[in-house]
């Protein structure tokens, strides 16, 4: 470490949010060079190295054949898929000298379609699998979390090929195997969740992600039975219409300084005439109309009105999802000035709708069946309307599941209750179906002579997130805790003292390991104090510590784990078999 190219932090980043981004800027391992860009140094290069090589090893022994493609792309392909304009601002957009077009790529579906396109014709070179281990760029609005979520991240994506989709099932299986493989080397805890497929398209998508607190994510899981899915693909059972023919007909009540769910309800059960016989209105009872504004690829916009139950939010990345690949807005002031049926706190359904008043396009939460009563604004200023029955008055366009989910909704498979967690997402695949093949004109002949288009998969798992997905599972209040197969070293020597014997036994030492293909560490700085070479070594967090300091006159050394913190001596000569038992074990 004399002449290593590192500098450790006793203070946390100013910047740094979450455990992963403050230990491996702390411990030496990378440094901000931008917003959501990072320089990799030697620690965190070797570490990264090795999350990427059992990435690759799972991969080729899964029979996918690596290929490397450039980061600086054409936009044509991009064009021809809708892509260029779908991504929006995420895109990083730049021009050659000639005024051509380029892109940064953020995701490589267009460029291995047409590679295959160029080389295969025949059903006889499928199936086939191909991936690589790229660079990515997306030019995120509010990178955070490190290099959890960058603009600049590393990715192995991986496609597969298949003349049909009997075809494209397998290929699927195996991919969704081997990374299951690969998490389990890597020592990550997983959840294989339901998804949306977003701007990649498809009709069956499946998240890997790792439970955490610090986790972008939000997903449910049964409590009963194997269902398990992120918020924003949460399927809500729809319950049976109801009778409403002896339903009283709807009334418009004075409800005076009510523009909120909470205020209503409390003038409802305060009013003797208005309250109900059965039981005390609930914000359950009432009807939330969402006006949010959806910005269409290419600048356009409208209004969307949605219609869920008054005890719940609208889930704004839960109804991005179901929107895409447009995206939302707040409306504003000159948006309701432009639709003057649409009265801020009080907009009711019988205004909403593409052939009423206010011609906004309304969408209804599924559990807004025929038949449910509910008390909803009146589009006059402190009036709504009482007994308003879907069905009989009111209907939306159509159904949105943008209303959030909770812990304890019922499982949409078996009823039972749901647990929610949050986790980062460290992988995601895709069984896109013919969508980039057909935009491409992707064919190939059949057994029969006759030209069909190619089905494909697509498996993306990010490799530098994985990283830092390791480092928020394997830390403590002193630093990162490597698993030994990503750590950058197998062993870290720390020598003490200010006599020659420790440094020269800890050198002797890491010779000795070396020779026996060990990794090691060596601390060999004689001007740093003994403390603050142990905080090193732990902020650091290589799995095992050995320390050449005062039990050298007792011709022992000291072996910690970094993990456990258990410490045993040594003798000298019994540490090299000791620790390439310890190695092979872990």
């Amino acid at each position: 470490m004399s002449t290593l190219f590192l500098r450790t932090l006793r203070e946390d980043p100013a910047d740094a949010e979450v455990p992963s981004h403050r230990l491996l800027v702390r411990a030496g391992y990378i440094r901000r060079t931008a917003p959501g860009i990072y320089s990799w140094l030697p620690l965190g290069w070797r570490t990264y190295l090795n999350v990427e090589r059992i990435v690759r090893e799972e991969m080729d022994a899964a029979g996918f054949q690596e290929i490397h493609l450039p980061a600086l792309l054409p936009r044509e392909p991009y064009e021809r898929t809708g892509r260029w304009t779908e991504y929006g601002d995420l895109l990083f957009r730049l021009r050659d000298r000639k005024g051509n077009d380029m892109l940064l790529g953020p995701t490589h579906e267009e460029i291995f379609t047409l590679l295959v396109k160029d080389l295969y014709s025949s059903y006889k070179d499928l199936p086939l699998s191909i991936y690589q281990v790229q660079w990515k760029f997306r030019d995120e609005a509010r990178p955070r979390a490190g290099i959890l979520r960058g603009r600049e991240f590393s990715m192995k994506d991986s496609y597969s090929f298949d003349i049909d989709d009997a075809g494209l099932q397998r290929s699927y299986d195996k991919h969704r195997v081997a990374y299951q493989q690969t998490f389990d080397r890597l020592g990550l805890d997983y959840v294989i969740v339901s998804a949306m497929s977003g701007a990649m398209g498809g009709s069956l998508s499946e998240e890997f992600l790792s439970p955490c607190e610090v986790g972008e994510d939000t997903y449910v899981r049964c409590t009963s039975c194997d269902y398990a899915s992120n918020t924003e693909a949460v399927d809500v059972p729809v319950p049976e219409a109801l009778a409403y023919a002896d339903a009283p007909a709807a009334h418009v009540e004075d409800t005076p300084d009510t523009p909120t769910i909470d205020s209503l309800v409390d003038y409802l059960n305060s009013q003797p005439h208005l309250r109900r016989e059965d039981r005390p209105w609930q914000a359950s009872d009432t009807l939330k109309n969402v006006i949010v504004k959806v910005v269409h690829p290419g600048g356009d916009s409208e209004l969307l009105a949605v219609g869920v139950p008054g005890d719940r939010d609208v889930d704004e990345k839960r109804l991005g999802a179901q929107v895409y690949p447009s995206a939302l807005a707040a409306a504003t002031d000159e948006d309701f000035a432009a639709y003057p049926g649409l009265v801020r706190g009080y907009i009711g359904p019988e205004a909403l709708g593409e052939t009423k008043t206010a011609k906004v396009r309304y969408l209804l939460d599924p559990r807004v069946v025929p038949g449910t009563r509910w008390v909803t604004g009146a589009n006059e200023p402190d009036k709504h309307v009482v007994d308003l029955v879907a069905g009989r008055d009111f209907d939306g366009d159509g159904t949105v599941l943008a209303a959030e989910v909770r812990a304890g909704d019922p499982c949409p498979r078996c009823g039972r209750p749901l647990a929610m967690a949050r986790g980062i997402e460290i992988g995601h695949i895709f069984a896109l179906g013919t969508k980039y093949a057909e935009a491409l004109d992707l064919k190939v002949l059949d057994e029969h002579g006759k030209q069909v288009v190619v089905t494909m998969g697509c498996y993306g798992l990010g490799v530098s997130r994985a990283l830092a997905a390791i480092a928020e599972n394997n830390h403590d209040a002193k630093g990162l805790i490597w698993p030994r197969e990503i750590s950058p070293a197998d062993v870290h020597i720390v020598a003490t003292g200010k006599t020659d014997a420790p440094f020269e036994v800890a050198e002797r030492l890491a010779a000795d390991l070396d020779a026996k293909g060990i990794r090691v560490l060596l601390d060999d700085r004689r001007a740093a104090s003994p403390g603050e070479k142990f905080n090193d070594a732990d902020l650091i967090g290589i799995p095992t510590i050995v320390t050449c300091g005062r039990r050298i006159v007792d011709g022992k050394v000291e072996i910690k784990d970094r993990r456990t913190s258990e410490r045993i001596d040594l003798p000298i000569d019994d540490v090299v078999d000791h620790l390439v038992e310890v190695c092979a074990e872990s």
